[in-house]
């Protein structure tokens, strides 16, 4: 059964809608990316990585569903970010939905941080959040509202121990959802936070699903079964659509029960 199979719900809100999504060339932002097009969104993505991009707009044109719009992007560079949130505004309309997806949960230890690394860890797992925000918020405003969804982590609230600096950027991600969710409130902008736990996504898999990362997961995780990026996208889905008309300012946490 493919990951966006029938039993699952379909938003007719999201039909037409314009989506913006960071890091949607693979893992979880592959996930978003084929889900909102699955829903007749009208999708633009950004990522840094060119190839696998451009095979994701073909594979989703090849079956059938709405092609996204891909632009390469650094998202280090708040500029040529702005600049691919107004192209893809041009080719889909003003944007309702924005997915803040894009992060890098690099391992490193505290002794190997040097300032130039923490400085980029902040640009690649949070500022780009924040500019993103700012530049659809005129969009959403135009439109009388809108969703931003920005991607934190549950590292931050069990402390994950071989990232501090990742972990860091994701515990004041919830910080600015919190901070944009009131500022954006009184113009219909909700501002939500995704906090995603051990997904199994092939970067993942591929680095750090050893023996001892099963066991892990089997001791700590309540569910028995392998979280995976559709589960991500799926709860992505409902805060993008008029469903959650009234959910803001709130974290929501898809772990398979994490303690």
């Amino acid at each position: 059964m493919s990951e966006t199979a029938p039993r699952f719900a379909a938003y007719p809100s999201l039909k037409g809608r314009s989506v913006f999504i960071t890091g949607g060339g693979s893992g979880i932002g592959e996930s978003l990316v084929r889900h909102f097009c699955a829903q007749g969104s009208r999708v633009a993505f950004v990522d840094i990585a060119e190839a696998p991009s451009r095979r994701l707009v073909e594979d989703i044109a090849a079956a059938g569903d709405p092609a996204p719009l891909f632009v390469p992007c650094d998202l280090r560079d708040v500029e040529a970010l702005k600049a691919a949130v107004a192209t893809a505004a041009e080719h889909n309309g003003p944007i309702g939905v924005l997915c803040n997806n894009a992060g890098n949960d690099d391992r490193h230890q505290t002794e190997d941080v040097t300032t130039a690394y923490w400085d980029d860890r902040m640009a690649v797992n949070l500022r780009h959040q924040f500019f993103a925000a700012q530049t659809v918020r005129p969009y959403m405003k135009a439109l009388g509202g809108g969703s931003i969804i920005n991607f934190g982590s549950i590292t931050w609230m069990v402390g994950d121990p071989d990232c501090p600096a990742y972990v860091t950027a994701k515990a004041a991600v919830w910080g600015l959802t919190r901070a944009l969710a009131r500022e954006f409130g009184p113009e219909r902008i909700r501002v939500n936070c995704m906090a995603p736990g051990w997904v199994m996504t092939e970067r993942q898999v591929k680095l750090w699903l050893t023996p001892a990362g099963e066991k892990q997961i089997a001791e700590r995780q309540c569910l028995p079964d392998r979280l995976q990026p559709a589960d991500i996208a799926r709860m992505a889905l409902f805060l993008a659509s008029d469903d959650s008309l009234m959910c803001s300012s709130q974290q929501f946490i898809v772990d398979g029960g994490w303690v």
